[in-house]
């Protein structure tokens, strides 16, 4: 008795129709690669794609077809602009992100003596851009970095367009630059590194809604946290510290009062409904949206005060928040083991949340309905 296995021809047949198998398979897996995983790179996908082209080279009925399939998914992630390579700006150059390159003798990689910005994009529109500028020139000056040219803005505006950013931020530091050498004293006349960054994210959104908790620290800063710079370890740490107690946010302090949280001005209500916030000073950053907040609140009839207050008189608040470019407005819920107020945001946190909404441009009902109640 002959088997078919045995026959002639029978193991080239059943070759050929692995082949094609193979191919098909092929086919299914890198379509499902190319149009459901959108985070990976296309240099990792196009790896891929000549991998497979390699492999179907030894079925050549399939190799023709494998190919066209293969170019028009490379096509497609091109086009994709979930795959758009991020733009920054460094120095002079508008270039993807993985070919921006910082010397390590850059005075702010060596020393943190770098100021920075943040400023936030609302409907692609930039936020307080001019109080922005306008407080990095008093960090530059306290830096003893060169002002830079009048161009700041129209660098914003470009890269926000080569990023394609109508929410979000765009970051902007500027070092002391390198000298070559790691020398406390540097050059008589430093020469400036510039370089942005945006990122994509909603400034209405988890938060603003629903609100933090917070756990109170000592203030461990330099004494010139009037300046933007970039010495920001012991903020990363408070964040750190606070993450691991089951926190958000820290709030700072010196001898129990209050300077700041930790990336953010802090705000309490008290139960007649005023707003108390820090009065400016070494001791705190001058927050840009705090400056546009007193404004907007001076000019909608609620009573403000600019003054000390402690970690016991923001415990016994009516209701807290904090205001900052990244978060913007944030309801306190919680601080140490402390409820503010109900534990809810509260009505005059909600109506500061729709005066500075209502400032940038947003449309309340469409995305932050819950501050209309």
């Amino acid at each position: 008795m002959t088997l078919a296995a045995d026959r002639p021809g029978v193991h080239k047949f059943r070759h050929m129709e692995f082949g094609r198998n193979f191919a098909h398979s092929i086919y299914v897996f890198f379509l499902s690669l190319c149009l459901s995983t959108h985070d990976n790179s296309p240099d990792i996908r196009f790896i891929i794609t000549d991998d497979f082209v390699t492999y179907c080279a030894s079925f050549p009925h399939q190799l023709r077809t494998c190919k066209i399939f293969c170019a028009v998914q490379q096509k497609k992630i091109m086009e994709s602009p979930a795959m758009t390579t991020p733009i920054v700006y460094l120095n002079g150059h508008f270039v993807p992100v993985d070919d921006a390159r910082i010397s390590p003798f850059d005075r702010g990689f060596l020393f943190a003596q770098a100021a920075y910005e943040v400023t936030a994009v609302y409907n692609g529109q930039l936020i307080d851009f001019d109080a922005h500028l306008a407080r990095l020139g008093r960090t530059l000056d306290g830096l003893e970095i060169p002002h830079l040219p009048d161009d700041l803005a129209a660098l914003h505006h470009e890269l926000i367009a080569r990023n394609g950013l109508t929410e979000g931020l765009v970051y902007l530091q500027i070092t002391a630059g390198d000298d070559g050498s790691r020398d406390f004293y540097g050059p008589e006349d430093f020469s400036p590194s510039i370089f942005m960054f945006t990122t994509a994210k909603p400034l209405i959104g988890d938060v603003a809604r629903d609100g933090l908790t917070a756990i109170t620290l000592p203030d461990t800063r330099w004494t010139r946290r009037d300046m933007k710079t970039t010495q920001l370890v012991s903020q990363s740490l408070a964040y750190r510290k606070a993450r691991r107690a089951g926190a958000d946010t820290a709030f700072l302090h010196e001898d129990g009062v209050i300077t700041e949280a930790a990336s953010a001005n802090a705000w309490i209500v008290l139960n007649d409904g005023t707003l108390v916030t820090r009065h400016l000073s070494n001791a705190l950053l001058p927050g840009i949206t705090r400056q546009s907040l007193l404004k907007i609140l001076e000019d909608a009839g609620l009573h403000t005060e600019e003054r000390s207050f402690t970690v016991l008189e923001a415990k016994a608040s009516a209701e807290s928040f904090t205001s900052s470019t990244g978060t913007v407005i944030a309801p306190v819920l919680k601080l140490d083991d402390t409820v503010i107020g109900t534990g809810l945001p509260g009505p005059v946190t909600r109506a500061v949340q729709r005066a500075y909404y209502t400032y940038i441009g947003a449309d309340l009902a469409s995305v932050a309905p819950w501050a209309l109640n």
